[in-house]
């Protein structure tokens, strides 16, 4: 019963196979050879234009370099006051930037809401030295509360972001999740909406370990190039994500796995809603549930071979727990099992 983290995961069996297929023999070096080129021609059709792929180890050097290209001297970008990027970075995209900060803004269940972001973005006039000025805007898809922005959702972002003519990044650390809970296409869900480049994760969903930044605007590529080879980012030997991509895009095993995991999810979230002593805290749209569970309940969970974390209690939830409740934080993953989640379901 693991349901700590789908980083927890291994690789799936295909990937693990593309891997060794390519590890023999000889490959050009640094993004050059014939298997990269493939992979960032795949990436192109999924999402049905000429992009920019640059591979990443980390979903963190993903978005820590996003935010980077798109800084400015006194940088500010904006972001959900849950969002991975400003709570779980450790400073990362402030230390890439050189600087730059990022500002809270609030919405309900780990999305911003386009009225509050533009309320942040005014407070920060651009002929005022003294408090900076906007450069970025990123969301998460799906978010850290395990909701999605809908089409509608994004491009309400974006027009705000446009307005103050500042790119929109997307996190995508779960994109596959993101995308198939709404059964829409990359384009749809990303700059047909008005994101203008994407952190593409794959380790989350049957990678070993496979990130990639996506940009749209090809003439942002050239700067990229010299931020990742300084963020030490730059594979020699990059025919090993290429090879991890190639078999994850092959069949749609990728969208298959994310279907999985949310399926899975789903069965969770299912059982936790019917139990007479545990309850959802809200809906989830992906693959992460968030139910409220006793205390003593969770311990005896956890007794019998049940892994999942606690969760801090997002700001618009204070005071609605018992003391004798937890708020925890269960994920699911192409891995898991419904035998497992059957069993979880059963005992609380």
């Amino acid at each position: 019963m693991i349901f700590s983290s789908d980083n927890w995961a291994g690789a799936h069996p295909a990937i693990a196979e593309s891997l060794m297929a390519h590890a023999g023999g000889y490959a050009s070096a640094y993004g050059t050879s014939e298997l990269d080129r493939k992979v960032e021609k795949k990436f192109a059709e999924i999402f049905e234009r000429d992009v920019a792929v640059f591979f990443v180890g980390t979903g963190t050097a993903a978005n820590s370099l996003a935010l980077a290209t798109a800084n400015r001297a006194g940088g500010i970008a904006f972001c959900h006051r849950e969002a991975h990027v400003i709570a779980d970075e450790c400073g990362a995209p402030e230390f890439f930037s050189h600087g730059a900060r990022l500002k809270p803004v609030d919405g309900p269940r780990g999305k911003m809401e386009a009225a509050r972001l533009e309320a942040e973005i005014r407070r920060f006039p651009l002929d005022n030295v003294h408090g900076g000025q906007p450069t970025a805007v990123s969301l998460t898809q799906a978010t850290e509360s395990g909701t999605v922005y809908s089409p509608s959702e994004i491009e309400a972002i974006a027009a705000v972001a446009k307005a103050h003519k500042l790119p929109l990044h997307m996190d995508g650390a779960r994109f596959a999740n993101a995308l198939v809970g709404l059964g829409a296409t990359p384009a749809e869900m990303t700059w047909k909406r008005g994101v203008d480049l994407v952190s593409f994760g794959g380790t989350k969903n049957g990678c070993w370990c496979a990130e990639a930044l996506v940009l749209f605007d090809l003439a942002k590529a050239h700067e990229m190039h010299f931020l990742r080879k300084r963020s030490a980012q730059l594979f020699s030997k990059s025919r090993f994500v290429s090879a991890q991509f190639d078999a994850y895009f092959a069949g749609d095993l990728w969208l298959n796995l994310a279907r999985h995991a949310n399926a899975m999810a789903a069965r969770l979230a299912e059982g936790i809603a019917a139990s007479k002593t545990s309850r959802l805290a809200w809906q989830a749209d992906a693959n992460e549930v968030f139910p409220i569970i006793r205390k003593d309940v969770a311990t005896k969970l956890r007794q019998d071979g049940a892994v999942f974390y606690d969760w801090p209690v997002p700001h618009d939830l204070d005071g609605s727990l018992a003391p004798d409740q937890g708020l925890y934080r269960l994920v699911t993953s192409f891995a898991t099992k419904a035998d497992d989640v059957d069993r979880f379901v059963a005992a609380c």
